[in-house]
């Protein structure tokens, strides 16, 4: 398999604890120094040599559709010589198809016909602008056997009991929260097969929402899943007040 796969941006969200600036802007599109938030994973993709992404949508999603509708607009994107799009966007429009987001999961089961065996995942609501979305990552992922591959991060103050364990074999860990180890926050950033969703129907035709965590929890407990600490720049732009700290000028 190549390390040329495709890549999931989950933009599904309400937005509610962004309220109101998400009530009439999708919250991927929101600014974060000068640009949609979003960008910045489109952007970052494109330069890993991604060439194909599936943005699955709910709230507003009509907005992110016509924000890419010229992927050139965007800045650092660029045509190939013969002037073709040199990244396809495609969407699974969630809203129009059942009237409500599939949580991360769902839509994960849903947007799969669009992806291949292993795909990249990503929320667009979180801002990491220096992460890179490696070939060589993937091409130790699929040599692998794992089911997922995470990145963690150290945990914000809002998430202070973080998520997942870090054995020192890499193997992320399901640890409950008075384990006595550390815990990390799950990042949103992760190499996926498509096996991690087989219990869920291909292409979710039911429409069911189905939480992510429960399939990671369980395919921990099989040693199926593996992870590393990023840390680099992150966060999550949850609030107001995390978003308008990111495009503050910085102080001298």
């Amino acid at each position: 398999m190549s390390a040329a796969i495709a890549a999931m941006i989950l933009a599904a969200g309400r937005g509610e604890r962004m309220r109101p600036l998400t009530d009439d802007t999708p919250k991927p599109l929101l600014k974060v120094q000068g640009q949609a938030l979003i960008d910045w994973h489109v952007q970052a993709l494109a330069r890993a040599g991604v060439t194909r992404i599936v943005i699955n949508t709910a709230w507003l999603g009509e907005q992110i559709e016509s924000h890419f509708s010229n992927i050139s607009s965007v800045s650092g994107l660029q045509r190939t010589q013969d002037g073709r799009e040199a990244l396809s966007i495609s969407y699974s429009h969630e809203g129009d198809d059942f009237g409500y987001a599939l949580e991360t999961a769902g839509g994960m089961a849903r947007a799969l016909p669009l992806l291949g065996e292993v795909f990249w995942l990503v929320a667009a609501d979180v801002f990491v602008p220096g992460f890179a979305f490696s070939p060589e990552a993937v091409s130790r992922f699929v040599a692998g056997d794992k089911l997922a591959h995470l990145w963690l991060v150290p945990n914000p103050a809002h998430n202070p009991a973080g998520d997942f364990g870090l054995s020192a074999d890499g193997l992320a860990l399901n640890l409950p929260a008075d384990a006595g180890a550390p815990r990390y926050t799950y990042s949103t950033i992760g190499l996926y097969r498509r096996e991690l969703l087989a219990s869920l129907t291909f292409g979710n035709p039911q429409g069911l929402a189905v939480a992510l965590a429960p399939l990671l929890r369980a395919a921990m407990d099989r040693g199926q899943v593996s992870a590393e600490l990023y840390s680099g720049e992150w966060t999550d732009v949850g609030t107001p007040a995390r978003l308008a700290e990111l495009n503050s000028p910085p102080t001298s």
